[in-house]
Parts: structure tokens; C-alpha cells; sequence
């Protein structure tokens, strides 16, 4: 659309309103974007090593085109016509108004951080790893050098090494990054992710681990007793949810909950207030802009009236 509208002056003088109104859009594309003032009410933050971050994490599935939208095949495709880049810079900075502090990305977000960074955002980056020993760690490398102020295995990747008894692989990822100075975790679906990495004094500063209730229409039916990163259905994330808030309630690390909505079966008041009154130190949400504000609104909400057996471990 840029290139189709660089027309001259005297040319635009034969343009329709809206037309010119789009031209003169596409001429600020490469201005400095209008920093967004601090919000009224900050939202609560905790700590991850050294970083302090939001109670509410702005995730990255949307503007990826990640949808898990069960059997509706086009709404991937739906969502990556939607977030151009203007629309992913205009939702980071929409957090960043409301308080939300970092943004959890696919490492082939890096770009479209970078940009934000060099137009004045100042949102900090939660970067997914996906460690290789075959490329000495190269791929977690290049996360670090681009700016990311933490980094964690992702959570499919989490549960494939932990299934594969692969330790050693993740003690050594995670002291890589912990050694380039930055917090580092480990994510998964399934709670033998942390289970197995505290058995064995895996040092994670920080695990990610899916948490929701299964009162939803579209939960795990009965006879679906597939693990998540094989389901098919793209229909549920955590299928054991008391054993996970027990589990978690005796671990004394950040604990990251992510999928608290079922990927948008389950309002935020309710996904909010079930993750945090359950121990959950962070919610990780992904957000469209127009969700934002209210999202955070709830979060605070939820926050101010919380009543929760485990303790703050942020």
C-alpha cells in the first residue's frame, strides 16, 4: 500500500478525502511513533532475576497467526492479514499505555521488536529458545545478541526434551543463558515439565506452565486422551489442572501460567482470577488491541482482591 500510494503533490490533488487521508498515513510510517503516556494505575509487577515485569504479559501467538482456533481453519490466516506491522506496533504501544512492561515472542518477532525499540517503545522482550546442541547453542545466541532480556525453551520444545530424559540439554541451555546474564526458564504443557526439572535440580530460574479450568464447551473430551503437543483437536492446554495448582503450590520459582483463557474460551475475569487465586505469579495472555485496556483493567481488579494459599514467589 506504500509504494502504491508515493504519489506527487499536484497527483494528490485529484484524490478522493479517504485517499489522501491514507497518503498522508503511509508518510509517517518511517516518523517516530508518538510515545504513549504512563498509565494512571500502573499494574502490579514481580521480579524474574533482575527484570521487572508485569503481573500481565502481553503473548505473541496472535500476532504470529498462532491461533489454536479448534477445528476453524481459516482464522490463522485470519489474524496474520490483520497484525501488519503497523497494527503490531500500534498493539505493543497500547500495552505499553496500560502498563503491560514485556512482550513474549517467537524468535521471527525479532524484527518487528526491534523496530518498536528504534521508534521509542521501551516494552521489554521475553524471548521462546529453542536450543540445539548441534549449533552450540547458536540459535539462543542470536536471541541474546538481538536484545532479548530473558530467555526460555518453548513449550512444545519443553515437553519433547523432558519426554526424551534430555537433562543434561537443558541444564546446559539454561546455564548458557543465565550466563549471558539473563533470567531463563522452561516451558510445557504437561506437568511433568517441572516436576521432572525439580526431581532432578534443573536450574531454571523461572518455569512457564499452562494452566486453565476445563469448564469450557470446547475442553477435553473423554475420549481424547492424547498429550497437547499431539492433540489435533487444538482444544485444551493444562488436562490435569488440580494436580498442576498443587504441584506448583510447593515450588518456590516464578511461576509463569500461560493458556489462562483456553485460548479464548474462558473470559478473562474468570481465567485471570482462577490463575492468580491458584498460585500463578504471571499471567501470560496473547491480546488484540482492542482487548487491552479492559484485560488490564481486569487484571488489576483481580489483583487487588486476590486470596491465594501459595506464596508470591515474585
Amino acid at each position: 500500500m506504500k509504494e502504491g500510494l508515493t504519489l506527487s503533490a499536484a497527483a494528490a490533488g485529484v484524490l478522493s478525502l479517504e485517499e489522501q487521508i491514507l497518503l498522508a498515513q503511509a508518510g509517517k510510517d518511517s516518523q517516530p511513533r508518538p510515545r504513549p503516556a504512563p498509565p494512571a494505575e500502573p499494574l502490579p509487577q514481580g521480579k524474574l532475576g533482575k527484570m521487572s515485569i508485569s503481573r500481565l504479559i502481553l503473548g505473541g501467538n496472535l500476532i504470529g497467526g498462532w491461533a489454536h482456533a479448534r477445528d476453524l481453519i481459516y482464522v490463522s490466516d485470519l489474524l496474520k492479514h490483520y497484525f501488519t506491522d503497523e497494527k503490531i506496533l500500534e498493539t505493543f504501544a497500547i500495552a505499553e499505555a496500560h502498563g503491560v512492561n514485556v512482550v513474549n515472542t517467537h524468535p521471527n518477532a525479532k524484527d518487528i521488536v526491534h523496530r518498536y525499540w528504534k521508534e521509542g517503545g521501551k516494552i521489554q522482550w521475553m524471548a521462546q529458545g529453542f536450543p540445539d546442541e548441534k549449533d552450540h547453542f547458536d540459535s539462543l545466541r542470536k536471541l541474546i545478541d538481538a536484545g532479548a532480556h530473558s530467555v526460555y525453551i518453548q513449550g512444545n520444545v519443553g515437553d519433547q526434551l523432558v519426554k526424551a530424559g534430555k537433562f543434561d540439554l537443558i541444564n546446559r541451555a539454561l546455564d548458557f543463558v543465565r550466563d549471558n546474564g539473563l533470567p531463563a526458564g522452561i516451558a510445557g504443557h504437561m506437568l511433568y515439565v517441572p516436576q521432572e526439572c525439580e526431581k532432578r535440580g534443573i536450574h531454571a530460574d523461572y518455569y512457564v506452565k499452562t494452566l486453565h479450568a476445563q469448564d469450557y464447551f470446547s475442553a477435553k473430551r473423554a475420549d481424547q486422551d492424547t498429550e497437547v503437543i499431539r492433540n489435533r483437536q487444538d482444544n485444551f492446554w493444562c488436562d490435569n489442572p488440580d494436580e498442576v495448582i498443587a504441584f506448583m503450590g510447593k515450588v518456590e520459582k516464578p511461576w509463569v501460567a500461560y493458556k489462562v483463557l483456553a485460548a479464548g474460551a474462558i473470559s478473562p475475569s474468570e481465567g485471570f482470577d482462577y490463575a492468580f487465586n491458584n498460585g500463578a505469579d504471571f499471567v501470560l495472555v496473547g491480546m488484540f488491541d482492542f482487548q487491552i485496556r479492559q484485560d488490564c483493567r481486569v487484571a488489576r481488579d483481580v489483583l487487588r482482591a486476590v486470596k491465594r494459599k501459595r506464596p508470591w514467589r515474585s
